[in-house]
């Protein structure tokens, strides 16, 4: 390991993230009474320009009445780019009172996008004297997000998760699909002929940004989201993509509608299978250990001191989530 650590941010589950537009209030009650580890009012794309304003008074007024329970709640504000964004900001920290745990921002391109959002909140939580910090969800869905990630993460030390916009992503690097997450038939091999046949593979076309956010993310100690899959009528796409994106790193997925939360929380909880192997490997390379060996098998399989720190992330990541599900 490297001298230098990585410290992870503050912990929470967030196994299913469950977007509500702040322009449909009556749709808070059932948000709150679903599975949803994490609740997202959202102010930006769910909600039309004549609607921005409504649906952030709705908003505010459901921080300060509505009983959420013991759900972590956060609200998508409008992207820096528009002239919403510091009223949102400004508006949720003053009149939302002390609820508001997060603050999702939308479209990150530049580490100045977030210092820029940390800078009012900062400056309002002292006004305020607010006693919770407000920590950041950051939205990765631009090229530019993509390619500046490592320094945007520099912007501010309230930033928690990175989240991936399988949509707008595709719009700036010009993807020829209309996909939001999924797969696409044209993104595909075609194996040599063998037997007069042909077969066709399809690939995974969101494997690269997705990679590279878990492995950047990673680093600095953040909780790696991934994003919408847009077809909420088709559970087993909706798996499929969740379970590519769990075994590249991802802890979490969107829900776009409740159908997809249970789906979320399932997936994204560690099989029983898994979680008994990494205590049979813990349990293995002890008792190597204790014979002065660094490296033992189980199985028929070799496991080492990598093999233990595998297996530790597991036990660490099922404690948490039967410890803050209670």
């Amino acid at each position: 390991m490297s001298f230098t650590p990585v410290k992870s941010v503050k912990t929470r589950i967030n196994r299913s993230e469950l977007f509500v537009p702040g322009s449909k209030p009556d749709l808070f009650e059932k948000a709150s009474t679903s599975n949803a580890d994490i609740i997202c009012l959202d102010l930006e794309d769910a909600v039309a320009p004549q609607d921005k304003e409504a649906a952030k008074q709705n908003v505010i007024k459901a921080l300060n009445n509505h009983d959420f329970g013991n759900k972590t709640i956060s609200v998508r504000i409008n992207g820096l780019d528009t002239h919403y964004c510091y009223r949102d900001v400004v508006d949720l920290m003053e009149l939302g009172g002390e609820r508001l745990d997060l603050i999702m921002i939308p479209k990150v391109g530049v580490p100045e996008d977030v210092y820029a959002i940390d800078m009012l909140v900062t400056q309002i939580e002292d006004k305020i004297s607010r006693s919770k910090k407000i920590g950041f969800e950051l939205i990765v869905e631009t090229s530019m997000g993509i390619t500046n990630l490592d320094k945007i993460l520099t912007g501010s030390k309230r930033i928690e998760s990175l989240h991936f916009g399988y949509a707008d992503y595709a719009a700036s690097v010009r993807m020829r699909t209309t996909n939001i997450g999924g797969s696409n038939e044209d993104y595909s091999i075609l194996t040599d002929e063998k037997d007069g046949k042909r077969l066709t593979h399809w690939n995974d076309m969101w494997h690269y940004p997705i990679s590279k956010m878990t492995t950047i993310g990673r680093a600095h100690g953040l909780r790696i989201i991934d994003g919408p899959f847009g077809d909420f009528s088709d559970p087993d796409g909706y798996r499929s993509h969740a379970k590519r994106t769990a075994i590249l790193g991802c802890e979490g997925k969107w829900a776009i509608h409740p159908s997809q939360v249970d789906l979320a929380n399932d997936i994204f909880t560690l099989p029983k299978v898994e979680v008994e192997k990494a205590k049979n490997i813990i349990e293995a390379m002890k008792k190597a250990q204790e014979t002065g060996s660094g490296a033992a098998t189980l199985n028929g399989k070799l496991i080492d001191a990598a093999s233990i720190r595998q297996a530790e992330q597991i036990i660490e990541q099922t404690k948490l989530i039967e410890t803050l599900s209670k």
